[in-house]
Order: structure tokens, then C-alpha cells, then sequence
């Protein structure tokens, strides 16, 4: 359990238990990423993989991956498995396999893991982490991509937490039609071409509230 930031004004937040693959969704302006980051400060090990990744195409995981042929070998080797599931490898793809192949954290909490990427990479990239992430360190990480959460393939070793945008305390929905807050989250997800044409909307507001 541990006190959430602002917006939520002290507020606390109990995990009773952390599954492999841990689904942040929300509104926009709903604290999403607030929440993301006091996770990554507060559970042990833990790890925040910003946007800033993407800054300047990646240019610090390429330099990362010039001076660390062990992380690059692993990198190398998961790409060609996701091109081979369809995904296209990019700057932001390279940047997002380097944070997820990093041995260093115990726990990884990501910004907006779909960013940059097109549909059948986010296809491949959660179809990967569904088949072969089980005996791996949990992740969390923020998305609004249908194609990432879809609510019907969701497993027994994921979770999807919810930040409501009345900024009442984020809270665990169970991926069942009916089920508390299943329709809220629902609405919040679109499809990659949609939140493609989003992100210039979303980052100029993140750029204001900053």
C-alpha cells in the first residue's frame, strides 16, 4: 500500500498482488502517468521507461546498445522474432525492446508502450509478451490501444488497472462484460489508427500540464 500523488490528495492504493502483465488505462488528464511513476518508485526493483526514449530516434538505447553486446544480442533477437510475427522495425520499436531486454530492473513500468509503433508491430509486440513473458519480470505499462488491451484475450496472469477521470483511486476491472468499470475502460481504448492521429492532440496538452 502507498499514498498516490497529486491529483488523488493523499489517497492510498493497496496492490494485493502483481501478474505479469499489468494494463494502466485512463482518460485523458486522468493521472495515468503520475501513478505509473510513484509505481516505479514505490515497488521494490522497480524501473520507469519514460517517452524520453524516443528522443532524438532512440539515440540513447542505440548508444546503449553500442557499448553492450550482450543487451544488443538479446535486442537482435527479439526484433527478428517480432518481424517475423509482422512487426516493422523502428527507432521507437528498438528504443522499447532495449527498455524491456535491460536485466537491470526487477520490475519495468512503461509509458505508453504502443508509441510510434503501427498496428501489426503492437499485434506482434503483445502477442510476444503474452506467449513468452510468463517466467519474466512483471510489467506495467500505460495504454489507450485497442490493440494492445484487447478485453477478450485478456489471461489469467494479466491485470488491468483503471484511473478514472473523477481522480477517485485507481482500481483493478475484471475483463468481463458487466463487470465495475468494464464499459469506462472500454471507452478509453481505440483502435492505432485513431490514437496515430491523437498523439499530436495528447502531447501538445502533456506539454502544457508539465
Amino acid at each position: 500500500m502507498f499514498e498516490l500523488p497529486w491529483p488523488w490528495g493523499g489517497e492510498r492504493f493497496e496492490l494485493h498482488d502483481i501478474r505479469r502483465l499489468n494494463y494502466i488505462i485512463g482518460p485523458l488528464g486522468s493521472g495515468k502517468t503520475r501513478f505509473a511513476k510513484r509505481l516505479a518508485e514505490t515497488l521494490p526493483g522497480a524501473a520507469f521507461l519514460g517517452l524520453d526514449r524516443l528522443v532524438d530516434g532512440g539515440a540513447e538505447a542505440r548508444a546503449r546498445l553500442d557499448t553492450d553486446p550482450a543487451l544488443k544480442s538479446r535486442v537482435d533477437q527479439t526484433l527478428a522474432w517480432l518481424v517475423e510475427d509482422g512487426a516493422k522495425v523502428s527507432d521507437a520499436l528498438v528504443a522499447l525492446i532495449a527498455g524491456l531486454e535491460d536485466e537491470g530492473p526487477a520490475i519495468l513500468v512503461i509509458d505508453m508502450l504502443e508509441q510510434g509503433l503501427d498496428k501489426a508491430t503492437q499485434e506482434a509486440l503483445i502477442a510476444r509478451l503474452r506467449r513468452h513473458w510468463h517466467e519474466r519480470r512483471p510489467l506495467f505499462f500505460l495504454t489507450r490501444s485497442s490493440a494492445v488491451l484487447d478485453l477478450d484475450s485478456v489471461g489469467v496472469d494479466e491485470a488491468i488497472i483503471f484511473c478514472p477521470a473523477n481522480h477517485s483511486p485507481p482500481t483493478r476491472v475484471a475483463p468481463c462484460h458487466g463487470a465495475p468499470g468494464y464499459e469506462a475502460v472500454a471507452t478509453c481504448l481505440a483502435s492505432p489508427d485513431v490514437r496515430a492521429r491523437t498523439e499530436g492532440v495528447i502531447a501538445a496538452w502533456r506539454h502544457q500540464v508539465v
